[in-house]
């Protein structure tokens, strides 16, 4: 599963929209189905939705030394 970002413009905002999506094969086809619709979320927010379902673990808060 992975998290789809899908991008709308109205009167020249962009505006960003989550789903938690699945992968399946189907007939030797790949067929993306919607577990879950997460709503709108922020620029800023999308690393960490991306990264809170990624299969390795980055590390988004870096320490100052």
């Amino acid at each position: 599963m992975f998290i789809k970002i899908l991008t709308k413009e109205y009167k020249g905002e962009k505006y960003y929209y989550a789903s938690l999506v699945e992968n399946k094969r189907i007939d030797g086809k790949v067929v993306q189905t919607v577990k879950a619709n997460l709503g709108a979320v922020t620029g800023e927010q999308i690393p960490y939705l991306k990264a809170a379902y990624a299969k390795k673990k980055p590390r988004l808060v870096y320490d100052e030394d």
